[in-house]
């Protein structure tokens, strides 16, 4: 399958488009109208891809091998341990031989200075995890195996990679640059960590509404300097979220992206343009298995129509870790990453920024609505004097709701407290308890197809204001 076809495949998940062609080059309509350079790129592509399959990572599962002749699964698992076992050798040898960070000009040190050398390349740390072997860390192997995951566990591949890595980090101080001061004038417009994945990973969101605003668009990327302190920024954000990480056995080591390309400028742009492709480059030559998949949400339709050629610099494994998501679909498939506790208001889960009322660790309940019914969901309250808050949300919305408090004593009314046609992001409503009785939240579902309902509830003793005023 050639990739302009697999772009418009569904995977997995059913109700997604995988392997986008190209991610960064969102802003570039130009590529439309060259429709020689997209049959003879489509043909380089085919030409990548038919190479690259014979190398992909998913070649090394087990049930990837089921052709005659291919090697068994415990020979594969044995051929990674001794990549693996080779790789640590080698990087020993490098730090204990102070050539890790390439070869290194000891004539003009004095024997003191190149002492102190030795000393620090055996402190060598990345991402935090020593790369010295005698220190025992946990974390060792799990850095080295993402380097040889990346290479398909050619040690020398890996081994340079590694370099390369290690001395791009030193050259750019990208160990202290959590510390700078580079996005403040962006505030969370342009991107934010928030929240986790269904797997502990820390999901770091990328916008570029912001950047419709031309006074910003100028002030950001009007010079080189500016660009390349945006571009900075971007790396800043990945080495925030890696601080999150857990390099060891079975823990959390790598990251979820969202990009929200809701509202992005269409012309003008060549210089996010280009520096989104540099991030790019940046994050697959020196982040290795790091980023565990990017997902596109709220692609303009002209993105649909142009993203068809495949970027040269982007292998095929880090083509497969691009999910558009559909317009129609965006918390459908957000949901099947991220949890509805976790998921921002503005995708359609239940987090909100600042939330002195709930937090992720509040249970939330699921309730699945079939086509054309009305389902109910009630909240019972017997202690009087508190106040009951409650959360909901429905994916894909587009139904009637109805919230209401109904008392026990059947002498006294019934409290309507929404009613109306919903068809947006999470709603979230509150009512004083002042008599036994229950909220009742109900959901008529029009339409032919099934309905999720996520929802959420809490209490809390209240002093009512006429009290205090009295």
């Amino acid at each position: 399958m050639n990739d302009a076809n697999e772009c418009c495949c569904n995977d997995e998940y059913g109700e997604i488009v995988v392997g986008v062609p190209l991610v960064i080059n969102f802003f570039d309509k130009n590529n439309n109208n060259d429709e020689k350079s997209l049959k003879v790129q489509e043909k380089k592509n085919q030409e990548d891809h038919d190479c690259d399959q014979e190398d992909d990572d998913d070649d090394l599962d087990a049930t990837a091998l089921g052709d005659a002749g291919a090697p068994s699964p415990a020979e594969i698992k044995l051929k990674m341990k001794k990549s693996l076992l080779e790789f640590r050798c080698k990087v020993e040898d490098a730090i204990l031989g102070n050539y890790l960070l390439g070869e290194q000009d000891h004539e003009k040190l004095a024997p003191q200075e190149i002492a102190v050398a030795r000393e620090q390349i055996r402190e060598i740390t990345l991402w935090g995890v020593p790369l010295l072997l005698s220190k025992a860390h946990e974390g060792t192997d799990v850095v080295l195996r993402k380097f040889l995951k990346a290479k398909d566990f050619k040690v020398n591949e890996a081994f340079d990679m590694l370099q390369k890595t290690l001395v791009w980090r030193r050259e750019n101080n990208v160990d202290g640059i959590t510390d700078e001061d580079l996005g403040s004038e962006f505030g969370n417009n342009a991107g934010f960590l928030c929240g986790k994945d269904r797997e502990g990973r820390p999901v770091c969101y990328h916008a570029c509404e912001i950047f419709k605003d031309r006074r910003v668009y100028k002030k950001t990327f009007g010079s080189d300097n500016t660009c390349d302190k945006y571009l900075r920024w971007r790396i800043q954000m990945i080495e925030k979220a890696v601080k999150k990480l857990c390099f060891r056995e079975g823990g959390v080591e790598s990251i979820l992206q969202v990009f929200d390309l809701r509202n992005t400028p269409m012309q003008g742009t060549k210089e996010l343009n280009s520096v989104s492709k540099k991030a790019l480059i940046l994050f697959q030559n020196y982040y290795p298995e790091i980023i565990h998949k990017n997902i596109i949400v709220y692609a303009p339709f002209w993105f649909y129509t142009s993203q068809v050629l495949l970027s040269g610099f982007m292998n095929q494994r880090n083509k497969k870790k691009f999910i558009l998501a559909r317009s129609q679909k965006v918390t459908q498939t957000l949901l099947k990453f991220i949890a509805p506790e976790h998921l921002p208001t503005e995708y359609g889960g239940l987090r909100r920024n600042n939330d002195e009322d709930f937090s992720p660790s509040d249970k939330v309940s699921e309730l699945k609505i079939k086509g054309s019914t009305v389902s109910k969901v009630e909240f019972p309250i017997q202690q009087l004097g508190v106040t009951i808050m409650w959360d909901v949300t429905v994916v894909g919305w587009d139904v009637s709701y109805k919230e209401e408090f109904i008392p026990d004593d059947e002498g006294s009314y019934t409290v309507l407290l929404q009613n109306q046609s919903v068809d947006g992001s999470s709603t979230r409503n509150s009512f004083y308890i002042s008599e036994p009785g229950k909220i009742v939240i109900t959901v008529e579902n029009r339409t032919y197809k099934k309905k999720k309902m996520f929802y959420r509830s809490t209490a809390r003793t209240t002093v009512p204001m006429f009290f205090l005023l009295q």
